[in-house]
């Protein structure tokens, strides 16, 4: 338990890395934000990609569970960030999506 514990930790962290460059790169392209925000977004993704590295899993299995815990701290950001409440689908949804990522990342595992 403490490792899945560590690997859902893990999987957000990476996900604010991602949302956090993309978000940055949305402002300056979107919103007129200044250019150099660029690098703190390219170094976020740089960070994010690093980040994916450090699981534990084929990267396929760890791209699919990362999606589930991605779609929870996408909607903390709309919820913080942009100051849209989450609706009682929204917060369904997402835990539709974390429990998938635990039946991918709590599989049994072959010997």
């Amino acid at each position: 338990m403490l490792d899945f514990l560590r690997v859902t930790g893990l999987f957000f962290v990476t996900a604010v890395a991602e949302i956090v460059g993309c978000y940055l790169s949305w402002l300056v392209l979107t919103q007129g934000r200044p250019v150099w925000w660029l690098l703190p977004a390219a170094g976020a993704l740089a960070a994010f990609a690093w980040l994916l590295t450090l699981h534990p899993s084929a990267a396929g299995r760890t791209y699919a569970a990362y999606g589930g815990v991605y779609v929870v701290v996408a909607l903390l950001w709309l919820w913080q960030v942009d100051g849209v409440a989450p609706t009682r689908w929204d917060l369904v949804g997402g835990a539709v999506c974390l429990a998938g990522m635990a039946l991918i990342a709590l599989q049994p595992r072959a010997a």
